[in-house]
């Protein structure tokens, strides 16, 4: 694998990591209320337009990242819609 391709396959590591500790943060606080819907949404829509752009290129780093982005920011979604529709399972206090 060349030089470039290890590049951006990094590149791909750090922007995916980066969302995991709120995915963790939402969870231990059982809120997500705080986070922006529009935002996530958009973000999310973005990447899937990467992800398409790497298939049609045929770019591995391109695609690795977004998909697991992908997943990570659908993860994210998810706990923003639960938290938001069963506030009852929102944990007593919010350290």
């Amino acid at each position: 694998m060349d030089t470039i391709t290890l590049v951006g396959l990094a590149a791909a590591a750090c922007t995916t990591v980066a969302f995991v500790p709120q995915i963790i943060r939402n969870h231990r606080r059982r809120s997500a209320g705080d986070l922006s819907m529009i935002s996530f949404s958009v973000f999310t829509a973005g990447v899937v337009l990467w992800l398409v752009y790497g298939l049609i290129i045929d770019n591995l780093p391109i695609i690795v990242a977004n998909v697991l982005t992908l997943g990570v920011n659908l993860i994210n979604l998810g706990q923003m819609l639960w938290y938001r529709r069963h506030p009852s399972t929102a944990a007593s206090s919010t350290g």
